[in-house]
Order: structure tokens, then sequence, then C-alpha cells
């Protein structure tokens, strides 16, 4: 572009000053060129860095296994310093684990604590608080709009499914089939007709084989796609039927047939997590898989408890176990291995089931929800922020649909060494009632540091430590 001369100005001055604005144009344009070619090559050079990271993320990005066992105390493996059960393969894991002995759950019931892993949220959230909504009755109707209630919250599954990852369910699954729970492959058909509760085919896993996880991990290693299992067999809950071979090893003058038969079904259940284990180095992948390890929630056998004269109250497992808000209801020991990227250690730093979302969300690049309570639990410093823990109980075969809080039994927190139990009156009409109704005190506290299985409430002793933890416990509920 050539600039027009002034009139008012003379010829000599004209020609400066057009010479003077070609070569500043001609300058400018030379360096808008350069600009453009520079913007072209950043861009493409943009282009293939994604393109190769795209290509990169979805061969690298880590399996993630999921291990899930049912009803088994947080004492109750060897790696955590039981004399007896024997746990080799599980001991194997957490000796190249990031381990939390101090882990706990949202709820001591299958349903809601499974409820709160796969979404991050604590069951008043989600709304599942017990197992069923009326006992068994006309449960196949009643349960429908729980379901579809819990499905509108994000979740676990269905967010690694949209991250292009192929999800497997296996063994206790209460919210429909696998498909409503958003797995590409699975085992459990939720048909109510033909027995669908809380697992259906899906409970034969580890009790007759493992053949279909193995499948599963075959195919997903055949079509190269990252694989995200659930594996949560029906072990060690009851029936206690190990092999005799196992049984073998328990069964003695030392120990009622009740501990010896749960004692034979830990091992079981170890066993069958080994040969998940193999089956991943066996298809050359366990370096690319992350393997997390928890528990649903705690359990006792009832001749362990039988000095307690309230425990003629209840035959089916010892009280402050299952259902309940004690150590051997809610505590669990929780494991993060990630061979190369998570440093093998024992953390006294507090875990939480509410933290398995946010976690693998983290190491899969996923999307959480931003407002998840949980913690990535490899976070070092997000451990070190954290001081307290919380949780509830509700009745175990009641829960009203909308109205969560009508059901509560317990509030509870752990904090360092304390541990507040708040009792409250929830509505219960089954005969599961009798777990909880013994427990007449208004709030308990345990210094769980010296006395781990809470024999000595110290609610009396210490008020300003109540008063303080019921405060944090009002605040977050």
């Amino acid at each position: 572009m050539i600039m027009a001369p002034t009139p008012a100005c003379s010829q000599s001055t004209s020609a400066g000053f057009q010479n003077k604005h070609i070569n500043e144009v001609e300058t400018a344009a030379m360096r808008l060129s350069m600009l453009m070619k520079r913007s072209q090559q950043l861009i493409l050079t943009l282009a293939m860095t994604l393109c190769v990271g795209s290509t990169t993320n979805a061969v690298d990005r880590p399996n993630i296994v999921l291990i899930l066992s049912d009803d088994q105390a947080w004492t109750d493996y060897g790696f955590m310093g039981h004399p007896e059960i024997q746990t080799p393969n599980l001991d194997a894991l957490a000796r190249r684990s990031l381990v939390f002995d101090r882990g706990y759950v949202a709820s001591p019931l299958c349903r809601p604590s499974l409820a709160s892993m796969v979404t991050g949220l604590f069951p008043f959230d989600h709304g599942i608080t017990g197992n069923d909504v009326d006992g068994r009755n006309d449960r196949a109707v009643l349960d429908l709009p729980l379901r579809e209630q819990f499905r509108q919250h994000p979740g676990l599954i269905r967010t690694l499914t949209a991250n292009g990852y192929l999800a497997h369910q296996s063994g206790k699954w209460w919210e429909g089939s696998f498909t409503d729970g958003g797995f590409t492959h699975g085992m459990t058909h939720g048909n109510p007709k033909q027995g669908g509760r809380h697992g259906d085919a899906g409970l034969k896993i580890g009790r007759e084989g493992m053949t279909s996880v193995t499948e599963f991990i075959d195919l997903a290693v055949e079509q190269k796609k990252p694989f995200f299992l659930w594996y949560a067999p029906f072990l060690p809950h009851t029936p206690h039927n190990p092999p005799q071979r196992l049984l073998n090893r328990y069964a003695n003058d030392d120990l009622a047939t009740d501990v010896a038969q749960y004692y034979a079904m830990c091992e079981w259940f170890d066993e069958t997590c080994g040969e998940l284990l193999d089956h991943l180095d066996k298809k050359d992948v366990a370096d690319n898989t992350i393997v997390l390890y928890i528990c649903d929630n705690g359990w006792a056998a009832a001749s362990t408890n039988a000095d307690d004269p309230n425990q003629k109250l209840w035959k089916g497992y010892a009280l402050r176990s299952k259902g309940s808000p004690y150590e051997n209801g809610i505590r669990t020991p929780i494991m993060v291995s990630w061979p190369g990227r998570v440093k093998p250690e024992r953390s006294k730093d507090l875990a939480h089931a509410i933290d398995l979302f946010p976690t693998i969300a983290a190491a899969t690049g996923a999307e959480a929800p931003v407002d998840l309570p949980g913690i990535d639990l490899v976070d070092a410093d997000a451990r070190k922020q954290r001081t307290q823990v919380f949780g509830v109980t509700h009745s175990i075969f009641n829960l009203t649909v909308g109205d969560p809080d009508d059901t509560q039994q317990y509030l509870w927190c752990v904090e360092k060494e304390w541990k507040l139990l708040v009792r409250y009156p929830g509505k219960d009409t089954t005969r599961y009632r009798n777990v909880h109704v013994w427990d007449e005190a208004p709030i308990r506290l345990f210094n769980i540091k010296d006395d781990p299985h809470e024999k000595h409430d110290l609610a009396a002793k210490r008020p300003e430590v109540v008063e303080r933890m019921k405060q944090a416990i009002e605040d977050w509920h």
C-alpha cells in the first residue's frame, strides 16, 4: 500500500514521508508474514502433539482393578497382623501398595456402602441408605424409584466408559443389571422375576471360578482398550461353606465352628484375588494396572461376642460389627497399587471409601464432579490437610425414599485418636432393629489409638472433645 502525499507539504518533504512509510509498511508486512508462519507452525505442532497425546493416552491410560471383599473385619488379614488368618496374596499386594490402615466406609452395610464408592457421595446424598425400602416386601416395585434416583448422580463407572474404558461387573451389585450400572460387560441381570436382588449370577464369581473376569481381561487386551474391573465376590460373606481343604487349616478345639468357617472363607477370598492378580501378570498388563482394595463393611462371628448379654438379641453375627458404626462395622484397610507411580508404604493418614472416585478420576485423566467430598488418595498434600472423616448408619432393611434421615441410627466422626458416635431414633420396623436397639447411649467417645476395640466410653470424662466433634458432625451433615 502506497500512502498519497499531503498537498500542503513540499515535494521533497512529501517524498521523504512517502519513503519512510513505505519502509514501515514493508517492515510490518514482513513481520506479519513471519508471525503468520510461526503461528501456522505452532498450530501444526500443537495439533501433532494433541494427536500423539491422544494416541498415547489411549494406550497408556492405566487399567483399574477394584477388589472388594464382602463382610470382613479390618483386622482379618495377614498384613494387618492377624495371628491365624492366611492371606498371602493380599499380603503381597500390600507390600507393593500404598496401604491405609485407617480406612473407613460411608456405611456399615453393603448396598449403601457400594453406592457411596460409585458416586463418591454419602448415603443421605445419593439416597440409598439401606438394603431395601421395606424389608423384602414388594421389592421389585418399591425399589424402582430408588434406583432411578440413584442413577441421576454422576458415577465412577459411567465416567470411565465415557472416556473409552471397557468396564466389567462381577459379584455384588444392587442397582439393577450391569448395563443399568453403566458397565459395558458383566454378570448380573438384576431381574427380580429371576431372583435378581443384589448380584444374582454375578455372585458366582470366585465361588465357582474366575472365568468371566479373566475372559474380560483377555478381551480388553486383545482390543487394546483400557479396562475397569469391578471384582466384588460374595466372599467371605455367608454362606460360610469353604473348601474342606481350607476349613481343615482352622478347624481345631481352640476355635469355635463359626470362627473357623469364617477364617477359611477369608483365605478362600484371598486365593481368588491371587488368581486375578496372576492373570494380570500373565497378560503382561500388571505394570499398567492400578489395583485398589477395600471392604464394603466389617463382620464378626456371633460367638466372639458371647460375653455380651445383648448378643442374645441377634444370632446372625456379632453386635458392633456389620450394620453398626463401631470399628468392626466401618473400618477397613484401603490399598492403592500403581507400579512405578505410587510408592509402596504404610500411611497413618485417614482414608475413606468416598475417595475412590476422585482417586481413579485423577489417575485416568477423567473428569469427576468438582464438588465431591472425597480426595485423591495419591495426593499426599490432600491427605495431610484432612483432619476428620465422617459416616452414617441407617436402618438395615428400612429406608424412606426422599427422606434419608427418617431411618438414621448414628452419625460418626473420626479424628486422630478420637471417635465420636451420635445416636438417633430412626425408624426401624424389621427384626434387624435388634442390631441397634440395645445401644441407648446418646453419645459415645472412644480413644481408638489406645482402645481400638472400643471397650471404654470416655464421653463423660472428655466433654470438651465431645462438644467439638459433635459440632463438626452437625456442620458436616
